[in-house]
């Protein structure tokens, strides 16, 4: 079941980076659970995990610029107990540690966590070769994996925690940019079960990371045309919150999934799969074409490539035309 509506107009109000969160939300782990161990690829500054390294340097292992090794080392740590948590960029994690992953840990299920930070356009000038835009795709292709993209600093502060606790292989989504805060302080997580922010009865707008901002203001851009548009956060997006995207299929007839990923193979894929088997519904879809961004600011490139508010109501706008 969805959570009730927590804010009926949404002000943005910058928090930090979901990276940032989740360094801070490791070192508070490592305090709390001795077995949590992490390793890092050269990035720690940048992935955060060098705040857990400096308060206990003998559970934190720098493997250097060697995902696929990290991965099999992490494994190795899951196998013989330890709760570990492997961070890199999220393009480099998924891409370069694939074969690890799967066989090192989705093929015996150990208990890895990996955090892949700059995932999405919006990690900006670093360009196209550091910007992973397919790693939603790759992890819930692992079988057995648990995959999540918070949306702001509180609800990774929350899923860092619950992925600990939760026995599995488990990759979690993290961005550069600073995230506006879409939650209040201390509000609820559950691995597997979507949040329902806004309330609505005409269209549902699902999303997930940085999109889920934007699609509150498109929420708000709709209201001022007479719509009601429901708001989902789907955080977790795999295992998928298949009975509350079926209700919201079922209640507003029509549906728009927004994603700071590849639109071909990520987040709308998925919810398309539950809407086809359950109540179908008009749908449209939010995300990054086929084709890979380019080098410039983060608002610029989130902009160009069709990733706000503006472009969300849009979509809405033909769901309902389709709808009807």
């Amino acid at each position: 079941m969805a959570t009730q509506q927590i804010r009926t107009k949404f002000e943005v109000k910058l928090g930090a980076a979901t990276r940032e969160a989740f360094g801070k939300a490791l070192a508070e782990l490592g305090a709390a659970n001795p077995n949590v161990v992490v390793l890092d690829a050269d990035l720690s500054k940048s992935t955060y995990t060098a705040e857990f390294g400096k308060k206990f340097p003998a559970r934190f292992f720098e493997c250097g610029i060697a995902e696929a090794n990290m991965i099999a080392i992490a494994a190795g740590l899951a196998s013989s107990g330890k709760i570990p948590f492997a961070s890199s960029f999220s393009a480099f994690l998924l891409n370069k540690g694939f074969e690890q992953l799967r066989v090192t840990a989705a093929f015996p299920r150990v208990n890895l966590k990996i955090v892949g930070t700059h995932s999405g356009i919006s990690i900006g000038e670093d360009g196209p070769s550091q910007m992973s835009i397919e790693d939603i795709s790759l992890a819930c292709s692992l079988a057995g994996f648990t995959v999540i993209c918070p949306a702001d600093e509180v609800a990774m502060a929350a899923l860092v925690k619950a992925a600990a606790e939760y026995d599995g292989p488990v990759f979690i989504r993290a961005g550069r940019a600073k995230a506006p805060l879409v939650y209040p302080a201390g509000h609820e997580f559950a691995i597997g079960r979507a949040i329902q922010i806004a309330e609505g009865a005409d269209v549902t707008l699902i999303a997930t990371g940085l999109l889920v901002a934007e699609s509150l203001l498109a929420a708000d851009l709709l209201a001022a045309e007479g719509v009601s548009a429901r708001v989902l956060d789907v955080h977790t997006i795999k295992p998928i919150d298949r009975e509350t995207i079926a209700r919201a299929a079922a209640e507003t007839g029509a549906i728009v999934v927004a994603e700071e990923h590849l639109v071909d193979c990520g987040l709308g894929v998925r919810v398309a799969q539950v809407v086809s088997q359950t109540h179908p519904a008009a749908m449209e879809f939010v995300g990054i074409g086929n084709t890979y961004a380019e080098s410039g600011a983060p608002d610029e490139l989130l902009d160009k490539y069709g990733l706000r508010a503006g472009n969300v109501a849009e979509a809405a706008r033909r769901a309902l035309k389709r709808k009807k």
